[in-house]
């Protein structure tokens, strides 16, 4: 009989907005619990160290806030399991923090503060989904993969990395629910002047390449259509041939990827990027940026057409050479679909539990619970 298990996850924030790394940490949440395990996944108001006392005056009123509405749950974009405990803490210190067999951290904000936890908390992990040096933060970010935590690393090349710094890491990829998202029109039913993009307000997405990129394709293709989503504020000055859904549902998400034949996706950096795995679960064609967090589907001519990041023009001639040749589309459309099916959810999740379910670790035991 498999032992069933405390297991804490450890995110660096609040999940009242769509985020893809917090996505995926809550399926993990929830597919553990279905499975008998006790999960808890903590949200912490002030998850950064060392802040000034201006920024903590603040995060403790956003944490009282948050507390008396409920306000730290992902209820409005992601359904969590009844048997799912969330928390939601001031900062996440040892105190706050339940005793488990199992406390894995997933932010390098979070791994900080989890390598610090006595064993009490359990076996201590870190679930690596991105390098997260946004601000310029590497040492610091990098100093967290050393800890002594268990490494997940969610992609081939986080692994790679993880390695080039003589850190070991298991291969944990994300998993994809093939029951939210799937074919309903097939690619060559397609309009294939229609185009889907992810728009971020983050730098590292590379949204505004993607729209430089879209700008240029429609200078040659005036009936281009094409569809933004995401969760800002509709950009500025959107020009009438564009149009922007903010939040959409997974159903009508669902629709937008399966009613447009090709998804762009512009970004710079990435851990696994969601949204175009979703795309290719739907049948679009994908034409992305050649960086890490596409490459575990993305294969240049095989499923998907690559260009380098920050170059919006060789970006514009993959979208271009979709809509020229259509038998291409749906060539790679089809490729891709049919490439993306490995990706289950259920083969993830029995890597996450045979990997905790193991009597002993390289420096530390998981202690089992057998209720």
């Amino acid at each position: 009989m498999t032992s069933k298990l405390r297991i804490t996850f450890v995110l660096p924030g609040a999940g009242y907005s769509p985020v893809g790394g917090y996505k995926v940490v809550y399926e993990y949440a929830n597919r553990l619990s279905i499975r008998g395990h006790q999960v808890t996944v903590v949200h912490p108001a002030l998850c950064q160290k060392h802040s000034g006392p201006l920024e903590f005056a603040r995060s403790m009123l956003r944490y009282l806030y948050r507390k008396t509405i409920a306000g730290y749950k992902p209820q409005k974009w992601f359904q969590a399991e009844p048997t799912v405990r969330l928390l939601w803490v001031p900062f996440p210190s040892a105190r706050f923090i339940p005793n488990g067999d199992a406390v894995i951290a997933t932010a390098w904000q979070t791994a900080e503060w989890v390598a610090a936890y006595p064993a009490s908390k359990g076996m201590k992990g870190y679930l690596i989904q991105q390098f997260e040096n946004w601000h310029g933060m590497d040492e610091r970010v990098t100093a967290t993969w050393k800890l002594p935590l268990r490494k997940f690393a969610i992609s081939q090349w986080l692994l790679d990395f993880a390695k080039s710094l003589g850190v070991e890491a298991q291969y944990q990829p994300n998993g994809l629910d093939f029951q939210k998202f799937g074919l309903t029109k097939a690619p060559e039913n397609r309009n294939g002047c229609t185009v889907m993009m992810l728009y971020h307000s983050a730098e590292d997405k590379g949204s505004a390449d993607g729209l430089k990129a879209l700008a240029i394709v429609h200078e040659q293709i005036p009936e281009l259509h094409a569809t933004l989503f995401g969760t800002p504020r509709e950009p500025a000055n959107l020009p009438p041939w564009i149009q922007y859904h903010r939040c959409p549902d997974q159903k009508v998400l669902r629709d937008l990827y399966n009613s447009n034949a090709i998804f762009v996706t512009p970004s710079r950096t990435e851990g696994w990027a969601l949204p175009p795995a979703e795309a290719m679960m739907c049948g679009a064609a994908l034409a992305a940026t050649d960086i890490g967090g596409h490459r575990g589907y993305a294969i240049h001519e095989e499923t998907a057409l690559l260009s380098p990041p920050k170059a919006p023009e060789l970006l514009a001639a993959n979208i271009l050479r979709l809509i020229r040749e259509d038998s291409l589309r749906v060539k790679l459309a089809t490729a891709g679909h049919e490439y993306i099916q490995q990706f289950t959810w259920e083969h993830s999740v029995e890597l996450l539990e045979e990997a905790l379910l193991q009597d002993e670790q390289p420096t530390i035991a998981i202690r089992r619970s057998n209720r």
